[in-house]
């Protein structure tokens, strides 16, 4: 899952940045206005928070534009004046949800759970595939409710896949949803997490299939649509 943190204030999103980073999120870090424009214009995301007091254009007027372009993408908003007038300025240019500073990382960390939930085709807290079960709010994977030891990396690899059971998911896909900007990404990185991921879930009676030319498929159990 790819997420675009917009925060002018170094400091706060370093932090956040790498609080994101450990629960298997692929996260870029926008410090204006105009760069978080352009980045939401040109870049697919699965998640934004935007802060409203940036330099440049506002949080307001980013949003403003994302929603002109039609662009569905989650918005949680970060704002430093908690008035009412705010919440509601943002709510009716298509924020989805609001958080005021300061604030307890948990709690941006379940609101960033919620709104991908709600923004992804599986609402609920867990993907269930057969006897396998990943826990999104827990960032744990289970076999017959066994854990199972996957990297951060190998967990949004697996969580990438079962979200899109039953379709096929393209390298590019893949590398666009599970880095941000400054990450490194080797030629063969995919199919190094995906060896991985095989390696533990084989023996469990879980493929993933390699459609040649195309990327990656986990089979839904029963048949695909």
């Amino acid at each position: 899952m790819r997420i675009l943190l917009v925060e002018d204030d170094k400091i706060l999103a370093d932090a956040l940045c790498r609080a994101l980073i450990q629960s298997a999120y692929a996260v870029d870090v926008a410090g204006d206005g105009d760069q978080a424009d352009n980045a939401l214009a040109l870049e697919i995301y699965d998640l934004a928070i935007l802060d409203i007091g940036l330099p440049g254009l506002s949080g307001l007027d980013v949003l403003r534009r994302l929603r002109a372009r039609k662009s569905r993408v989650p918005v949680l908003m970060l704002t430093a004046f908690d008035t009412l007038a705010d919440r509601v300025q943002g709510l009716d240019l298509g924020a989805d949800d609001y958080l005021a500073k300061p604030f307890d990382l948990p709690e941006l960390e379940a609101r960033v759970r919620a709104l991908l939930r709600r923004g992804s085709t599986h609402p609920t807290p867990s993907l269930v595939h057969g006897r396998l079960r990943l826990d999104t709010v827990g960032r744990r994977v289970y076999h017959d409710e066994q854990p199972l030891e996957l990297s951060a990396r190998e967990f949004a690899v697996l969580e990438l896949l079962l979200m899109r059971a039953g379709r096929v998911v393209s390298k590019e896909h893949m590398v666009n949803h599970l880095y941000g900007w400054g990450d490194e990404v080797g030629a063969n990185a995919i199919e190094v997490y995906v060896y991985r991921i095989r390696k533990k879930l084989e023996p469990l009676g879980c493929e993933i299939r390699t459609v040649r030319g195309m990327g990656y498929l986990m089979e839904r159990i029963g048949g695909p649509d």
